[in-house]
């Protein structure tokens, strides 16, 4: 399966970031029915393909495909960014949505 655009766009604005700082990634995904899924990783190109392949990806969104990389926000440490995919997972619709609209990839 290809990378979508978008996808491709938000990897690439992180790219330097991603060789430099910190390997740890806290992404958020845009399923097809229009929920939000909140991960995190250290290589979201091969994560975003293992939530759209029928081996991987996360028990919620294997009933929810295709999945569309819509946020991406780099962290120093795994500790770091899980305490900020909890932060995100407490918001609510609207908190998320305006948090995509700022910065797709801080």
């Amino acid at each position: 399966m290809s990378m979508s655009i978008e996808m491709a766009l938000i990897v690439l604005k992180c790219r330097t970031y991603m060789m430099t700082d910190g390997p740890w990634f806290v992404y958020m995904l845009r399923c097809s029915d229009n929920s939000l899924y909140t991960g995190i990783t250290k290589d979201i190109e091969r994560r975003v393909l293992e939530h759209n392949s029928e081996a991987g990806g996360a028990k919620y969104t294997r009933a929810r495909r295709p999945v569309v990389l819509v946020y991406l926000e780099p962290g120093p440490t795994r500790s770091a960014v899980c305490r900020r995919e909890h932060q995100i997972k407490k918001m609510n619709v609207r908190q998320k949505k305006s948090l995509i609209s700022e910065d797709g990839c801080t």
